[in-house]
């Protein structure tokens, strides 16, 4: 009887969707031009399974789990973006852009394992195994308890990791690795998803944590199907500016621990080092009292960091006025725009914005409304900022400032830093009168909340010459 059957079904690059026939637009996504044809291969149906002790239903009480430790690493921003460490038998997907330092990363967390006395398995498809000792030699790595293998087939790799009993595997990157039963070129939907199953196989049978790499389309997200991060245990993003040296690894998804974490990085001549204090990082250039800049303490995961927010107003030449968010929600900032408008005087009707979040943070809680309010009103009424001040709340449509969760934690960095005045909402905790050092403004709405953050200057016109 056979067991196996092959059949040809057209995949939709962008969203996985598997369809009989070709279709020039995709059913799932509503994509044109995405289908291509591929071979799968169909597995023997359930009833010739063979079933045993190992595969047997257990009851969960009587799971242990004393075996599961997480790994720590000396690198407490990896440690702090994985929730503790890294838990064995998961798979860590990290992603970035070309250059960014994935493979830096990568081959330093491998060190970490190889230097304590693991063993660790790097399954090269992108880099020879000279190249990798160039790259292991400009960041001081020996390479002891650290196995090269430059291979990217599927079945080799997996024959090699059954002799070997590592502590680490990394794979970089998964596009590159292929199997031969799988018709369709490395990369493509059917490849890639399959190889990472088997992956996941290997590691949740073995204990083994596994670290691949992947790469990201020109929009910043993981290339190929969503399958390959449902399919994940963990999604790390490592973003950052080609002009900066400072990298951010940030949480996307994480079944062992909090998600949207963030840790911070300088990329150096030997490697990524990790940044202990990311708030001192992201101000490092802030003037205190600035024209147009104001900051807001932020909550990245379980840890609050102050950013600077900056923004320029300007007479609109041509057309219509423009909306220019660089970090921070365009629809948010389209919302606080027309709420200065009506509710606080500040007339943006013929003026064009931009909003810009130093040191390539991405900011979305609603909690940076009214910083970036005031760094608007400021720049626009050419009013300096009171010095030592930071500002957060949500803005409502009404102009009314609502509370934002975790308060006393953002009031308590900013107090830290050396900052001395605070704006919050008037209905958040009355506990905050008690941080030291910092001296709390609470305000009801937008127009009380300008008064208090920004110098009071000679009255002049508040509206450009149409």
């Amino acid at each position: 009887m056979e067991r196996h059957k092959t059949k040809t079904v057209y995949i939709c690059q962008s969203c996985g969707k598997e369809s009989p026939k070709w279709q020039g637009k995709c059913p799932g996504c509503q994509g044109w031009n995405c289908l291509v044809e591929s071979t799968v291969t169909v597995s023997k149906r359930a009833s010739e399974l063979p079933v045993s002790d190992s595969n047997a239903p257990r009851e969960l009480v009587k799971v242990q789990n004393d075996s599961y430790s997480r790994i720590a690493f000396p690198i407490e921003e990896l440690n702090r973006v994985l929730g503790g460490g890294l838990v064995p038998g998961s798979v860590v997907l990290i992603s970035g852009d070309p250059g960014i330092g994935k493979s830096t990363l990568l081959l330093q967390i491998s060190s970490v394992i190889a230097g304590s006395g693991g063993q660790v398995v790097y399954i090269s498809g992108e880099e020879s195994a000279q190249q990798l000792k160039m790259r292991a030699e400009r960041l001081g790595i020996t390479g002891e308890g650290l196995f090269v293998f430059p291979e990217t087939n599927m079945d080799l790799v997996m024959a090699r990791l059954e002799t070997m009993t590592p502590n680490l595997v990394v794979v970089d990157s998964i596009q590159t690795v292929y199997l031969e039963d799988i018709g369709s070129a490395p990369g493509s939907i059917n490849q890639i998803r399959e190889c990472t199953l088997r992956f996941l196989r290997w590691a949740k049978k073995a204990s083994v944590p596994v670290f691949t790499s992947g790469h990201v389309t020109k929009d910043g997200s993981i290339a190929g199907p969503k399958a390959l991060e449902h399919i994940v245990d963990v999604v790390l993003y490592l973003e950052g500016e080609s002009f900066n040296s400072y990298r951010v690894l940030r949480s996307a998804k994480n079944r062992f621990g909090s998600t949207n974490e963030v840790g911070v990085f300088e990329m150096s001549g030997s490697g990524l080092i990790e940044v202990p204090n990311p708030s001192q990082y992201f101000l490092e250039s802030y003037v205190n009292g600035a024209i147009g800049a104001a900051v807001v303490p932020t909550l990245e995961g379980s840890r609050p960091l102050l950013v600077e927010i900056q923004a320029l107003t300007s007479l609109a030449a041509y057309g219509p006025p423009r909306r220019i968010g660089n970090g921070v929600d365009f629809n948010r900032l389209l919302l606080i725009s027309a709420v200065l408008t009506r509710r606080a005087g500040v007339g943006l009707y013929n003026q064009d914005v931009i909003v810009n979040v130093t040191g390539g943070i991405k900011i979305s809680e609603p909690a940076a409304d009214l910083g970036i309010a005031l760094a608007i009103a400021s720049s626009f009424r050419d009013a300096r900022a009171i010095p030592g001040t930071v500002a957060l709340g949500e803005i409502g449509l009404s102009g009314e400032l609502r509370s934002v969760p975790q308060i006393e934690r953002r009031v308590a960095e900013a107090a830290r830093l050396g900052f001395t005045r605070c704006i919050v909402p008037a209905y958040s905790k009355k506990s905050l009168h008690a941080i030291d050092n910092i001296e709390v403004f609470r305000a009801q709405n937008i127009a009380e909340a300008l008064q208090l953050g920004l110098v009071k200057v000679a009255k002049k016109k508040e509206q450009e010459v149409e």
